[in-house]
């Protein structure tokens, strides 16, 4: 059986023409009301094995659709079931103003995670559970998609605990690494939440910023330590505006299903999934130019193990750098460090390429000295 590609469709005026025979085939269509095109519907085109996701679609036009044809309904939900682009925040956070911080709780992403939590996270409602589906496969193929433009080893991630504070050295340290590494050509990603997250889109959104302009972005961030102090929110809002840019991009892939944590508005482009599973696979799975480990807790530890294994196993056809950041924390605090050392030396792990510093440059060489 011949394999096709279907091509996305997302906008009337990118409607395509039949092909020679009169047929219109292979295209997936997104949320298209086709009562607002009649002469379109009116040319008589014959579809064959085409996908219509929560379109409209008009009476004469339905009886010229043959058993190929697939067609989705809108689910009547609040959020995109056939996502057709990743988030920004202006999507997530319209209706958010920053200078009223009561507005966070009428925002799109506060009304989208109200309505997760009530119906559950583990939701059994056919309803609710096809649309999440739906959404995070929308979500998983529109950033394929976006990553289409890097290279193999372009993406670069940061790991680390969402608790870390605006005011901590390390908070710095990880939004000054990032910088120079988008600086230097990477596309950074994270969890896109709050603490060493943030600090990792903060770096990306700076880049190409002077020394001192990065002192201002940190000094307007500062007085709300955290995501649960008041203004957390609206003075990243505020660091975008002060400091706009087109230029560098970063990738956000947070969760609703930690969604008490504001996804970070300074991730150009965010893949926010309510299933936290498929998210953090995918985050560790795209990072083939390697992964910082800043200190973290739970989260983190678990993602380490799980990139040792991908590394381990080339998963992904080739083992990346895991670089840990903080010698006290990694090498005797928590001492994960000499752990992977260990199951390297006995055998037990195989390909990993580990680097154990407190040095900016020294991570930062680690990273760009991987060629793949």
């Amino acid at each position: 059986m011949a394999r096709h590609s279907y091509m996305q469709i997302d906008s009337i005026a990118n409607l395509p023409g039949p092909d020679e025979n009169g047929f219109i085939s292979h295209y997936v269509f997104q949320y298209i009301d086709f009562n607002e095109v009649p002469q379109y519907i009116a040319a008589g085109h014959k579809w064959h094995d085409c996908f219509f996701l929560g379109c409209a679609i008009p009476k004469e036009m339905q009886e010229s659709l043959d058993p190929t044809n697939l067609q989705f309904p809108r689910l009547g939900l609040p959020y995109s079931t056939f996502r057709g682009s990743l988030y920004t925040a202006e999507e997530l956070y319209e209706g958010f103003d920053p200078d009223k911080p009561q507005t966070f709780e009428t925002c799109r992403d506060s009304l989208i995670y109200n309505h997760f939590m009530e119906k559950g996270k583990q939701c059994k409602e056919i309803r609710e559970t096809l649309g999440r589906s739906l959404h995070d496969r929308g979500i998983e193929d529109t950033m394929a998609d976006f990553l289409s433009h890097y290279g193999e080893t372009q993406v670069v991630a940061i790991m680390g605990g969402h608790a870390l504070k605006r005011t901590d050295p390390e908070y710095r340290k990880i939004a000054l690494i990032s910088k120079d590494l988008t600086e230097k050509g990477k596309l950074m990603a994270s969890g896109g939440g709050p603490g060493a997250m943030e600090a990792t889109h903060l770096g990306a959104w700076m880049a190409g910023r002077t020394d001192e302009e990065m002192e201002e972005a940190f000094a307007m961030l500062e007085p709300s330590p955290t995501f649960r102090d008041e203004g957390w929110l609206a003075s990243a809002f505020k660091v975008r505006e002060r400091f706009p840019q087109k230029r560098f991009r970063s990738l956000g892939i947070p969760t609703w299903f930690y969604g008490h944590e504001p996804s970070t508005p300074l991730a150009t482009d965010i893949a926010k999934y309510f299933q936290n599973s498929m998210r953090e696979d995918i985050l560790l799975t795209i990072a083939k130019g390697g992964i910082i480990y800043s200190p973290g807790s739970a989260g983190t530890l678990q993602e380490i193990f799980q990139d040792a294994a991908q590394n381990h196993y080339k998963t992904v056809g080739l083992s990346s750098p895991m670089v840990f950041l903080g010698k006290e924390f990694w090498g005797k605090e928590i001492p994960v460090y000499e752990m992977l050392e260990t199951l390297m030396a006995s055998g037990r792990y195989q390909n990993l390429l580990l680097t154990l510093t407190d040095e900016r440059e020294e991570a930062v060489q680690a990273i760009m000295s991987f060629k793949g």
